[in-house]
């Protein structure tokens, strides 16, 4: 933390510095109108045109990117009066100023029902002929996780190429990698001169090997976790584009990437990032990439962030991507805590050392007049005891500031808004997290119990198995969408608590271990999204012909909204989760192999949503790259978008009608029907309620009219439709809104 924050006040300080003069910015700017194809030179000549006469000359060592695929568009340091002076040109578009965004399994495939030899991973081919693009902190190259064995050759289609200084960083399994770190470095680079995109961080290696992870055995985290260590898609391709370094990403970074990715021929793009405070679309460069990627039939997962469990709090909100929130699995790395007047209670963590003496030690709660009560301030004496610290910050560093002020263990506890979702991470000395129910127990018993308060901790390893799974996880970020107005956001979950994937070092106490294959167990969106883009790539490798709309659909309605148990899906607090937490539901790769019926969302709908939203002209061509006249094209609301989920507002006393439009994927001569599960609260009929295809890709339109109850309190109704088959159920969330 104290490393960021340094380089970040020296990244601000050096803007300051320059501020008077020039800032960096991405221009977005009309292709130039030629009949013949347009080289990259071509492009460059075009953007320099945009500059004032008097600074042309010097144009070409002002850019930092000039970009292609990704925008017609390019990323310079300019002085306010340049910017001015583009402004005034007609092929102009839109400028925003580089901003920074930050960087939001051996048992997870087994809880998704993926295993060899069966069910999707068979029929899927694991992945093969599929190439996921990752942007991120770049991978550990010669990790085991990216062996090539039983890996095809790339595809013919691959236009990439590999930066690793030598042989050991690419293969059939990671067949390109890159690094765009221009603007990090205050200047443009060569390809020579680009440090290669090796993973200093561990994130990038972490979320790679979830997506596409070859198989390794016994795997584990410091002993624990233990088993064979896969992603979602084994024999996918990797392509890795270093755009993120400990402190962040920046924009114009991220557009290189993505940029980079569609040109070399990606057919998935992960990435685990995002802004946390809410951009229009035209300004989110993830927004705008992603637009162009779908254009090009590239599906695009990303992070729903880590801002939760409050409301209005997404990343990534463009309809054109898959919003990904996290949620937990059916294991525990166990620790149980006993207080001195035996009450038990349990916790987590993944260091679990085997000698340490389970023995009754005192224990104390550091006053604090904040949150963070474990700093070097408050930790005056806490030599030889248990010492119990709020859970806020980072966790191990925690842990090493206790450690290093003679503190014996550690019991993190949440608060109330942290819930039951509870953390096993790699400390630094013997600790448990506790749930906030657990921890409620703990300072009662400190402060009035007894004068000499005591506990013990003791490791019961991992346990598989644990109920209720999954439940939605305390930070996931929640809804209602503030970019994205009508469309339900997130769309999904999937597991993003304590996942196991590779990791560029050796972690815990003892680092001794020289071996390439070390494993971490962290958490986040960041973890969710590498799980959906490997299962986007599965479902690409059984259905190549499918656009990403169409897998988007698959994944969303097929999608579980109860737990293991049958029970529904509860949230961090053990209250049921709303749909503003869990989007569609959790995903269910098994059933997302044949979803019955897809919803497939076209572009010009895009077009008409962003009229919608009251954009500009030009603000909607840079997003596009299509010349817009929205008083021509029309607008729509987010509800009126053909996608898999409803979010409509709905004043009193009046009625609300929509259409949807799917494509059958099943069988030839199937016939659905429609059953609507709604509260009283308000009103929702379908018409027609039967939909017969008698030929696989015919399509069909039906209507949903939505009116509110006979209950006038209510603001807020949730609940879904059903399109059932003999074989298929095809399931959308619900959600009515009272406008205010």
């Amino acid at each position: 933390m104290l490393s960021f924050l340094l380089l970040f006040l020296l990244f601000l300080s050096g803007a300051a510095h320059d501020a008077s003069t020039q800032k960096t910015y991405i221009v977005g700017v009309r292709p130039p109108e030629r009949t013949g194809p347009t080289g990259r030179e071509d492009l460059e000549n075009w953007y320099i045109s945009f500059f004032p006469p008097s600074t042309a000359a010097s144009a070409k060592s002002r850019f930092i990117y000039t970009y292609s695929d990704v925008i017609t568009g390019f990323v310079a340091n300019l002085t306010h009066d340049e910017l001015k002076h583009m402004e005034k040109k007609e092929d102009f578009l839109v400028a925003y100023e580089d901003r920074l965004l930050p960087l939001l399994t051996t048992h997870s495939p087994d809880f998704l029902g993926l295993q060899p030899g069966n069910g999707f991973w068979d029929g899927s081919g694991m992945g093969k002929g599929v190439i996921v693009g990752l942007l991120d902190s770049g991978i550990k190259p010669g990790h085991p996780s990216f062996n090539d064995e039983g890996m095809p050759p790339p595809p013919s289609k691959w236009k990439g190429t590999c930066e690793f200084n030598n042989s050991v960083g690419c293969n059939n399994k990671v067949i390109g990698a890159k690094t765009f770190l221009h603007t990090t470095r205050g200047a443009k680079e060569t390809e020579k001169r680009r440090p290669p995109p090796i993973d200093v961080i561990g994130h990038g290696t972490h979320t790679a090997s979830t997506a596409v992870g070859n198989f390794v055995n016994n795997a584990n985290v410091i002993g624990n976790c233990n088993g064979t260590a896969a992603g979602m898609a084994p024999f996918a391709h990797l392509a890795v584009y270093k755009v993120c370094e400990s402190y962040g990403c920046f924009q114009s970074d991220i557009l290189a990437g993505m940029d980079a990715a569609i040109q070399d021929g990606v057919d998935v793009i992960s990435l685990s990032l995002g802004s946390i405070n809410p951009l229009p679309l035209y300004q989110d460069v993830i927004a705008v990439g992603a637009y162009r990627a779908l254009k090009k039939g590239i599906f695009v997962s990303c992070a729903a962030g880590n801002s939760g469990p409050g409301s209005v709090s997404l990343s990534n909100e463009a309809p054109w991507v898959l919003t990904v929130g996290a949620g937990t699995m059916d294991r525990k790395i166990r620790v149980t805590v006993k207080l001195g007047n035996g009450e038990e209670l349990q916790g987590e963590s993944a260091f679990q050392p085997t000698d340490y003496n389970s023995t009754m030690l005192p224990l104390v709660y550091p006053e604090s007049s904040g949150l963070a009560n474990c700093n070097p301030s408050t930790l005056a004496d806490v030599k030889g005891k248990i010492v119990v610290c709020n859970r806020i910050g980072s966790r191990t560093i925690m842990g090493a500031v206790v450690k290093d002020k003679g503190g014996a263990a550690m019991i993190i506890a949440n608060s109330e808004t942290d819930g039951y979702t509870t953390l096993a991470e790699a400390h630094y000395l013997p600790a448990a997290h506790v749930s906030f129910a657990d921890a409620s127990k703990i300072k009662p018993y400190i402060t009035n119990s007894t004068s000499t308060p005591t506990a013990s901790i003791s490791f019961q390893g991992t346990i598989l198995q644990t109920s209720p799974a999954p439940t939605v996880a305390s930070f996931s970020s929640r809804g209602p969408s503030v970019q994205s107005p009508g469309v339900l956001k997130p769309d999904v979950i999937g597991p993003g608590v304590n996942v196991l994937a590779a990791w560029p070092f050796q972690i815990g106490p003892n680092k001794k271990s020289t071996s390439n294959a070390a494993f971490n167990v962290i958490s986040g969106t960041s973890m969710s999204t590498p799980h959906l883009s490997g299962i986007a790539a599965l479902i690409k490798s059984k259905h190549p012909d499918w656009c990403p709309a169409m897998i988007r659909s698959a994944i969303m309605t097929t999608s579980d909204v109860v737990d293991r148990d049958g029970k529904p899906i509860m949230d961090e607090k053990l209250n049921p989760a709303t749909s503003f937490s869990m989007g569609a539901g959790h995903v269910n790769p098994s059933r997302a192999d044949e979803p019955g019926l897809v919803y497939d969302t076209m572009g010009k709908q895009y077009i008409a949503y962003l009229c919608g939203l009251g954009y500009t002209d030009k603000q909607i061509e840079y997003i596009t790259q299509n010349k817009t006249d929205c008083s021509k094209s029309g607008s729509i609301t987010g509800a009126e978008l053909n996608y898999p989920s409803f979010m409509i507002e709905l004043e009193s006393n009046s009625v609300v009608t929509v259409n949807r439009t799917v494509t059958n994927v099943g069988e030839e001569g199937s016939k659905y029907t429609a059953k609507v599960d709604v509260p009283k609260g308000a009103s929702v009929t379908v018409s027609p309620k039967t939909l017969k295809f008698s030929k696989v890709k015919e399509k069909k339109s039906y209507q949903v009219t939505v009116r509110w109850g006979s209950n006038g309190e209510t603001s807020l109704v949730e609940g879904s439709l059903k399109w059932v088959s003999d074989k298929y159920v095809v399931r959308s969330p619900i959600v009515i809104v009272k406008k205010v």
